[in-house]
């Protein structure tokens, strides 16, 4: 494995790929293997860059991002999986990127935090949410109005107001790079990516709730029973050494990652082939907002073997046998099989 494996790329332009298999069996995913997530093309924002805080505050104003850098810094560890991840895995394959299981990375962020962005303003009682508007935009057939769609995410106030929501401008502790925000972006621990608006152009507080594209038409499960907006990550979990493209032997260590956005992960149980379900060994997580690690040693029978791993967090939430199909698939966590050839 190289220091840095280079990404999967799904699709160059705008630029969506993968973690790479060889980065995901790091606790820590190296900067240029975190996955990437654009849905129009890359803007590009000079040092200059200043951000407009406005709508239901006591003082609107505009931040120069350069002047965040004097500011207390917070850091954190965390867990950002995008919420497409394993789309390929629902039957039948929604409309979306044709993402696999590299859709997710352990990356650790600094910046400013939101509420002290917020307090700067003054934050009036009636506000709901706040919106956060990238400089990315583009076309979009299906959109209700005609002309360019701005990316833009609505979080619930007190998520905002959450002392580890951050605005971000440093990446495994150096500047953002173009794909990954730069030069500002929110990180919202424990939500799916969507959330963690690139480019941020502006904050923009409302007393009602947000109605964009983005948070009505797209990132949405929109199934039998309605239209509910994505949120917090699903829990999930997956292995990731033995691989199963590579061979191994009847005495094998599994290893793997669990995560959920709703509570730590109380368990994760590995099924052998029809066999019973067993309680895996929990490391605990570099952070509050860190996948958990899970191992167990097993000695398998010769052959394809399949095998299944199943999480659950301290809130009850368990990885389901299938996941609700939604048609534009997101949240997939169900219970993923896969096959080891176990040689002599």
């Amino acid at each position: 494995m190289t220091e840095n494996p280079p990404l999967n790329v799904v699709r160059a332009h705008p630029l969506c790929a993968e973690t790479p298999p060889s980065a995901l069996t790091l606790p820590q995913t190296p900067a240029a293997s975190v996955y990437v997530r654009s849905n129009f093309p890359t803007p590009t924002l000079g040092a200059s860059h200043r951000v407009d805080v406005r709508g239901a505050v006591q003082n609107a104003r505009e931040f120069a991002v350069a002047e965040f850098a004097d500011w207390p810094q917070h850091e954190l560890l965390v867990t950002m999986e995008c919420a497409g991840n394993w789309r390929l895995g629902m039957e039948p394959v929604p409309e979306g990127e044709p993402w696999s299981w590299g859709a997710v990375s352990t990356t650790r962020w600094r910046g400013v935090r939101l509420a002290d962005v917020l307090a700067q303003v003054g934050v009036q009682p009636d506000v709901v949410e706040v919106v956060a508007i990238g400089a990315d935009s583009g076309p979009r057939d299906d959109a209700s109005e005609p002309g360019a769609v701005t990316f833009a995410r609505a979080l619930p106030l007190d998520v905002a107001m959450h002392p580890d929501t951050l605005l971000a401008t440093h990446m495994d502790g150096l500047p953002l790079t173009p794909d990954h925000g730069a030069p500002l972006r929110l990180v919202v621990p424990g939500w799916y990516g969507m959330a963690s608006v690139k480019w941020v152009a502006a904050l923009e507080l409302v007393t009602t709730p947000f109605t964009g594209y983005f948070q009505r038409q797209r990132y949405v499960y929109r199934t039998s029973n309605g239209v509910e907006p994505v949120t917090r990550a699903r829990v999930k979990s997956f292995v990731v050494s033995p691989a199963p493209s590579e061979g191994c032997g009847t005495d094998v260590l599994l290893r793997g990652w669990a995560w959920s956005g709703h509570a730590p992960v109380a368990e994760v149980c590995v099924q052998v082939g029809d066999g019973p379900w067993l309680t895996a060994t929990l490391a605990p997580p570099a952070s509050d907002y860190a996948w958990t690690e899970f191992t167990l040693s097993l000695s398998l029978p010769k052959g394809a073997i399949t095998v299944r791993t199943r999480a659950r967090d301290a809130a009850g939430n368990v990885q389901p046998e299938r996941a609700e199909w939604n048609d534009l698939g997101y949240g997939n966590n169900a219970i993923r099989s896969f096959t080891l050839h176990v040689a002599d």
